[in-house]
């Protein structure tokens, strides 16, 4: 319950501060024509955007498990995962056809100064959320949250090149503006390699391997447990559930083992929800 409360906090904060950059951003829009900067505004308001699937998948998190869904409805999480890609892509799109629309159509820009300081405007509030959501992201174990925090820092950058188009055409060369739209929708398609693999291994019950090494350490130093036979764990939203079949000494107590080695687990593992140690004792 913490944990969802601190994500949904950090959601809310975030979406306040990209909704205020986007605002910004387009009103320099309408009086600038920057196909860049509107590349990125865009952008911006796609990532504003994620953060409501994900507050959603917050949400549903809390609901205790059901005859229905046993497990609960903690996996919602990963399907706003697959929103937020199919969100981002589009974005993509949308600006990779504004800014080749823009090169077989050029139109002089106005207000420059106004161009480049909404880019830099851009790349504060990007920043700004990408440490917050990484930091919570991080703590509460949401491996979605965390990549939106990465997505709103590549962001970040993107801005960073609007600054970059604005001061190219300052110097003579109208065509760096479209340009950095172009190569802006260019950048969110690389991101996006990143943010399909991090949803798809959740998606396929993939952990990072450090937290099962994280877990076999935790069993290997119980005493009484001879070796690990099976360890498995799994990603449930930004909870993990897992199991593991471990040998016992001769004469150890089954039930006192597990119960030392469960207690073992959920101490190394802090986003441990349920873990079952299953104890072959000989005797």
């Amino acid at each position: 319950m913490e944990a969802n409360a601190a994500g949904i906090r950090a959601l809310k904060i975030s979406l306040v501060i990209l909704l205020a950059t986007t605002v910004l951003q387009a009103v320099v829009v309408a009086f600038s024509g920057s196909v860049a900067l509107l590349a990125d505004t865009i952008h911006n308001l796609s990532d504003a955007l994620t953060a409501v699937p994900l507050w959603i998948a917050f949400v549903l998190g809390r609901r205790a498990a059901s005859r229905r869904y046993t497990y609960g409805l903690g996996r919602a999480e990963d399907l706003a995962g697959l929103f937020i890609v199919f969100v981002v892509a589009l974005s993509a799109v949308v600006a990779a056809w504004q800014a080749i629309d823009r090169m077989l159509h050029p139109q002089p820009l106005d207000n420059l100064g106004w161009v480049i300081a909404a880019g830099v405007i851009g790349f504060a509030g990007n920043e700004a959320v990408a440490v917050y959501r990484i930091r919570v992201g991080k703590r509460i174990g949401s491996a979605a949250l965390v990549a939106d925090g990465v997505h709103a820092r590549t962001d970040g950058f993107t801005s960073l090149a609007v600054v970059l188009g604005g001061i190219g055409v300052l110097l003579g060369f109208p065509l760096a503006d479209p340009i950095v739209g172009l190569l802006i929708a260019v950048a969110i398609f690389v991101l996006l390699i990143g943010t399909v693999r991090s949803v798809g291994r959740r998606l396929l019950d993939g952990v990072e391997p450090e937290l099962v090494d994280r877990a076999e350490h935790a069993l290997e130093h119980v005493d009484g447990i001879e070796r690990i036979d099976r360890l498995r764990l799994r990603w449930v939203g930004h909870r993990l559930q897992g199991d593991a079949l471990v040998a016992g000494r001769p004469g150890a107590d089954p039930d006192e083992l597990a119960a030392t080695a469960e207690a073992s687990v959920r101490a190394h593992l802090r986003n441990v929800d349920d873990f079952t140690v299953t104890v072959r004792s000989r005797p």
